[in-house]
């Protein structure tokens, strides 16, 4: 905690000493948005150091809760964690999110269909605030407006410096179950019952989420704590995890390795580089299959463009990104899924269900209502005459169409007023003014949308 401390003045003091005409812009190690700038966007920003801001401080196995810094990963809380037989509620699937970063931006994963969004399990934030204070925001103290509009912040109100954590007991393996499906109507109608129920074939589901591979072939996971496996299989290395969905009904994994299963394959986008081919699989180093070397190779190709300088040479049509995760109503799932086959028709798309509680104006999910995530991260090319945000925009309206709601950590189009609805700014802006008055963050639409 003293070291701490000394972190905290001295990310205090660097922001003081910013220039008032430079937006501040927190230097992190990792990165996983996929908002771009452009080269000249950021002129005027002054990075703003969080290098001693990315530790563990404390694990309390009695009180099982944990002290962390804002910049930790989730892969060093979750080693931190496991050997006091404790996970966080919710482990983001990508081992470089850090637990900052799901707080204000929002993370979800198989058991959210229970415990919601990482934000909802936090006890405590300690915040460096836009007008450079450093308060403690609890839900029952003066500063709880501040405590329930940091989620999906994205950093325009403030850093989150240390975060207190309530932790839950695990198991050391789990079992996985792997249901197909050939009609999304009657997976979804299974998936809402199993979630209700939180058990399926007389047995209790700790973790829940699925995979649409196309129209006629979907599956639905479950995973259920055990003291002890059989066997357990390893997807770290020429086995890949999202293929075995296809090809197993049971399956083991260690906890750790659940917990990181996507990660190895960044789901299923290490296929973009190579990474899926036997010959390529098998002399690449394992400690380089992760998503954050995935992530920077996905940066560096939109520093140079290297995949549009192939297409245009090929003679193929241009590629727009669509890096999505949205949210519908668990009974609109079907829709959306036959908009996003006939419209976007990229596969395959992830599944998770989600039910909030709690008071969290800026993504205004409906307490108690099961939503279903879907991910979708890739390439899909342009109809001729199309520019790039044709396939974003057209997600963008059906998900409100149908009731739902997007994460902002990719590209968003919105109109101004139309974010702010969907949004939340009445709740947004009073916020925005108690801790940031002189406007020295940019605000939610500008960073989020607007790219600056």
């Amino acid at each position: 905690m003293l070291a701490h401390r000394r972190a905290v003045e001295q990310i205090k003091e660097s922001y003081a000493a910013i220039p008032d005409d430079s937006a501040p812009r927190l230097s992190k190690a990792t990165t996983n948005l996929f908002r771009f700038r452009d080269a000249g966007g950021g002129s005027r920003a002054a990075k703003l150091s969080a290098r001693d801001l990315d530790q563990v401080i404390q694990v309390d196995p009695v009180a099982r809760t944990a002290e962390v810094q804002g910049m930790t990963t989730y892969e060093n809380l979750v080693d931190a964690t496991l050997p006091h037989g404790l996970m966080p509620y919710v482990v983001p699937q990508l081992k470089t999110i850090t637990l900052g970063g799901a707080v204000t931006g929002l993370g979800i994963e198989s058991t959210s269909f229970r415990d919601g969004l990482p934000h909802e399990s936090v006890e405590e934030l300690e915040i460096l605030t836009g007008d450079g204070r450093i308060v403690v925001a609890r839900e029952d103290n003066e500063h709880a407006d501040l405590f329930r509009a940091f989620p999906n912040s994205y950093g325009t109100l403030g850093y989150a410096l240390r975060i207190r954590i309530k932790l839950k007991p695990v198991s050391p393996y789990v079992k996985l179950t792997h249901l197909p499906f050939t009609d999304a109507e009657k997976c979804l109608l299974a998936m809402r019952e199993i979630c209700e129920s939180r058990e399926h074939d007389g047995e209790p589901v700790d973790f829940v989420d699925g995979v649409f591979f196309g129209p006629g072939e979907l599956y639905i996971t479950l995973g259920r704590f055990a003291d002890r496996a059989p066997y357990v299989s390893d997807y770290t290395g020429m086995r890949i995890y999202y293929r075995s969905i296809q090809t197993r009904t049971r399956d083991w994994l260690t906890v750790r390795d659940y917990l990181w299963r996507w990660d190895t394959d960044w789901f299923w986008c290490s296929r973009a580089f190579g990474v899926q081919r036997p010959l390529v699989r098998s002399l690449m180093p394992r400690r380089w299959m992760r998503s954050d070397v995935y992530r920077r190779l996905v940066g560096m190709d939109r520093k140079y463009g290297l995949l549009a300088r192939y297409d245009r040479w090929r003679g193929n049509p241009p590629q727009e990104s669509v890096i999505q995760d949205i949210e519908v109503p668990i009974e609109r799932g079907a829709e959306f899924l036959d908009f996003f086959h006939k419209k976007v028709g990229m596969t395959p798309v992830w599944m998770c269900p989600l039910k909030a509680s709690g008071d969290w104006p800026l993504y205004p999910l409906e307490q108690g209502r099961l939503y279903l995530n879907f991910g979708f991260w890739g390439t899909v090319p342009l109809p001729r005459g199309q520019f790039d945000g044709y396939h974003n925009r057209l997600i963008e309206n059906a998900v409100h169409d149908l009731d739902g709601h997007k994460s902002l950590y990719s590209t968003s189009f919105y109109p101004r007023d139309e974010f702010w609805r969907l949004y939340n700014g009445d709740a947004y802006w009073p916020v925005k003014r108690a801790y940031d008055p002189g406007g020295r963050l940019l605000d939610l639409y500008d960073k989020c949308v607007r790219g600056r």
